[in-house]
């Protein structure tokens, strides 16, 4: 098979960009050719390791800057309007100019299978790639998380696709309901490997992620501050960068927590720093899939979580793999911490538990799904109805 994969920024981190890249990887060790279209460069070499086999094409190289468009372009795009809808979170990449390479990028295709990312490079393949070529969209958030911008060209455009691949049950049905006549599979994201085993020895909670509004550190911080009352020696470590940094910095001093909270930035050894903790927490507002979760699960971590749109249900059973409390509920994840800073016992009996539940995300168990569902696009036929109900 000839399978592309359309990414915002392959060059970049991220937790999108790591699962395409690694599900690219996986396809083209099976044999068939892969290319991955970044819309964006913005470094001389990918952070993630991409296979050598697989072709890797830039479409608007901007390591010498980024050009934007001036105030006279952007009112005259405004009143001609565009295909990436105001309220796409990645809205600013969209100048004109990579909008128009993403363009001609899909439009010069010809047979094979289109793999696009996010709503806005699934929006441009929609309207744009020739009938003669599979399309499927990956929805690597969850519909219900889009500004009604989105979800309106969502609904207008979406059933063109051949497929829209989901991450979630919850996912599934909704968008479902709003595309009643387009196959909507879920296919969850893969595990590619699978690193050391914490040995609950180390008196650390961990989180990661890019510091931003989404990932709920704000009131992950407070929470731990709540559990720690009772637990002097534990410590929070949480790894990525983002916009929030200082915010969050000064929340940790206000909190008094300078010597127990630490910003680690980002870092390209996660699976390592995971082993080397004991409690994995999630207090995501919204989610699509949490892989960074499921990682941690598969290294021996239970789980505290915020049962956020969506994701965590999807994955763990609160009580046997970890604990799962309503969504923005300081106190309730405050508490949840504390039960599992608590009781050591109950650690290694959630985070064995957790291994169990990881082991059903590992790539030999997801990547033949994506086979087959190429498969049968490819060949013309109905999707089954099996796909339906994953």
């Amino acid at each position: 098979m000839k399978i592309r994969y359309l990414l915002l920024h392959a060059y970049g981190q991220g937790g999108t960009i790591r699962t395409v890249i690694n599900q690219a990887n996986a396809m083209v060790a099976l044999g068939h050719e892969v290319e991955i279209a970044s819309a964006v460069r913005r470094r001389d070499k990918p952070q993630f390791p991409i296979d050598p086999r697989v072709t890797l094409v830039p479409l608007a190289d901007q390591r010498a800057g980024v050009p934007v468009d001036s105030l006279g372009r952007k009112l005259w795009r405004r009143m001609r309007g565009k295909i990436v809808p105001f309220g796409e979170f990645a809205a600013d990449y969209f100048t004109e100019r990579v909008e128009r390479a993403v363009i001609d990028y899909v439009s010069r295709l010809e047979g094979g299978i289109l793999v696009t990312t996010r709503p806005a490079l699934n929006l441009i393949a929609a309207r744009r790639t020739p009938k003669s070529v599979i399309c499927v969209a990956q929805d690597h958030m969850n519909v219900g998380a889009y500004p009604e911008t989105i979800t309106r060209d969502i609904a207008r455009y979406y059933g063109r696709f051949d497929a829209v691949v989901v991450l979630t049950t919850k996912n599934q049905i909704e968008y479902r309901i709003l595309l009643p006549d387009t196959p909507i599979v879920r296919i969850p994201n893969a595990l590619h490997g699978s690193g050391p085993v914490s040995k609950q020895v180390n008196p650390v909670v961990v989180a990661a992620g890019r510091l931003v509004k989404q990932k709920g550190f704000d009131l992950l911080i407070p929470a731990f501050q709540q559990a720690a009352r009772r637990h002097p020696d534990w410590r929070l470590r949480v790894y990525g960068g983002g916009p929030r940094k200082a915010e969050l910095t000064a929340l940790i001093a206000e909190l008094g927590l300078q010597d127990r909270v630490q910003l680690m930035g980002r870092t390209d050894r996660l699976e390592e720093k995971l082993a080397g903790a004991s409690i994995y927490a999630l207090s995501s507002r919204f989610e699509g899939l949490p892989m960074v979760m499921i990682e941690a699960m598969g290294q021996g971590l239970p789980i505290a979580a915020f049962d956020c749109p969506t994701g965590p249900a999807d994955v763990l059973t609160s009580g046997k793999d970890g604990l799962l409390v309503p969504p923005g509920d300081v106190a309730g994840l405050a508490d949840a911490l504390d039960q599992l800073m608590s009781d050591k016992a109950l650690r290694m009996r959630m985070g064995a538990a957790a291994r169990r539940t990881a082991a059903n995300y590992h790539a030999d168990s997801v990547m033949p799904l994506w086979e087959d569902l190429f498969a049968e696009l490819l060949s013309r036929e109905p999707i089954l109805d099996s796909y339906w109900t994953r």
